[in-house]
């Protein structure tokens, strides 16, 4: 039996905070698209490979707040801290919008805010 959507990114999300990229990865189709609105667009798993690489030197740290799941998407909101490479760490409001193909996170829409 396939995971829920919701399911699906809850695990994804555990995986990444334990510094595991490939196993976040498993869960996106090959041609996942993230779109950070107002800033970049990642375009293939080896985008969002390299990307993780540079940004998630330490895991993420994720705090949910509400996740609303519907057809093909699941939206989740809450914050993340990320450390950058000197150790510092910024915190941000975020609202995630992923689609779904087929069990697999297709698409990221990522409203992102430092607070």
């Amino acid at each position: 039996m396939q995971p829920d959507n919701k399911s699906t990114l809850l695990l994804a999300n555990a995986t990444i905070t334990q510094n595991d990229h490939e196993g976040f990865l498993k869960h996106c189709t090959e041609d996942t698209t993230w779109i950070f609105v107002g800033d970049i667009t990642l375009r293939g798993k080896e985008a969002v490979r390299q990307w993780m690489a540079e940004n998630y030197i330490e895991p993420p740290v994720f705090e949910v707040e509400k996740i609303i799941e519907g057809e093909d998407h699941v939206i989740a909101m809450g914050t993340i801290t990320i450390k950058d490479k000197h150790g510092k760490a910024t915190t941000s409001s975020y609202c995630d919008v992923w689609r779904f193909e087929e069990g697999k996170m297709a698409e990221l829409r990522a409203y992102v805010v430092a607070t």
